[in-house]
């Protein structure tokens, strides 16, 4: 008997244990000195909520599913039917082959074939990799076809301080910006975070604000790097998130919707496109043919540990 999730791939290193499933090659589990860091889900059950799944060949919603790309009018399927969206990218479900697993790595590799609304195939590849700093994911993606291919990635997880709800944790999420959204959660405007319930610069409890939201205008140390921290204050334990330059934005969910009880986790989502980017094509990337410069993009962001 196969679990929902498939093979499960269990790597260790530095007090940091990961495991990632055959499905979706998503990140299932990740502790430290036993202690989780994301809210995930049981060996025996399918990802929920998206819960540390990757987003390729977008992250978050295509409004419509309909989009225009290098004279093309596309159609996706709608997986999001309730708001009339293409959500989460094709691979979510998929699965993936296992590549490489030495020491406390694991390279996955999955081939997006050329389909209705996505007529590029695509080669994709993650490797997680633990060390003392904790858990950094690559992410990478080549370009397979004649012609050049939109494509963003983000992925999924869900942080935890402890034992939720999330309202007492503290939320530190360096952005100067947050996208206003409708009812199908589409980008509808923007506004600066100063001087609203939204800014999270500096360390604050979460209150009984509800996040879903798109965080952009990234604050960023001199490499390049923004990271968004969730710690609970009673036992100053909790989880940062980090992103390359190449992430302009961070979703950040406080689990209402969906979610039995709800508010039992922070999702912050590393982003490099905004919602709606095949349609806005805003900080969309575009892949060149294949054998061209440029027909691969690779990258990084991680999880560690906060005492």
């Amino acid at each position: 008997m196969t679990v929902p999730s498939g093979e499960q791939l269990e790597i260790q290193a530095d007090g940091y244990r990961a495991v990632i499933t055959e499905s979706g090659a998503t990140l299932r589990v990740l502790e430290h000195e036993g202690s989780p860091l994301l809210h995930g889900f049981g060996e025996g059950q399918m990802s929920s909520a998206g819960r540390g799944q990757l987003l390729m060949p977008w992250p978050n919603r295509i409004g419509d599913g309909r989009y225009s790309f290098d004279g093309q009018d596309l159609q996706l399927p709608l997986s999001e039917p309730s708001r009339h969206n293409a959500s989460h990218g094709l691979v979510r479900w998929a699965a993936w082959n296992t590549k490489e697993r030495v020491g406390g790595s694991v390279s996955l590799g999955y081939r997006l074939m050329a389909q209705s609304g996505y007529p590029w195939t695509v080669d994709l590849q993650v490797r997680y990799q633990l060390s003392a700093d904790g858990l950094t994911v690559t992410q990478t993606a080549t370009n397979c076809s004649e012609q050049p291919a939109p494509y963003a990635s983000g992925a999924h997880p869900y942080l935890t301080a402890g034992s939720g709800p999330v309202d007492t944790w503290e939320l530190t999420v360096p952005a100067s910006l947050r996208l206003l959204s409708d009812e199908r959660q589409l980008p509808v405007g923007e506004e600066h975070v100063a001087g609203t319930a939204y800014d999270f610069r500096v360390a604050r409890p979460v209150g009984d604000t509800r996040l879903d939201h798109a965080f952009g205008e990234l604050d960023r140390d001199r490499d390049g790097v923004a990271t968004a921290v969730v710690r609970d204050p009673a036992t100053g334990r909790g989880a940062a998130l980090w992103a390359d330059r190449h992430h302009r934005w961070l979703m950040v969910f406080s689990a209402d919707d969906g979610w039995d009880p709800p508010r039992q986790a922070l999702a912050v989502e590393p982003m490099t496109a905004p919602p709606d980017a095949f349609r806005s094509g805003r900080d969309l990337l575009t892949l060149a043919p294949a054998g061209e410069t440029g027909d691969t993009v690779s990258v990084s962001w991680g999880i560690r540990a906060v005492e």
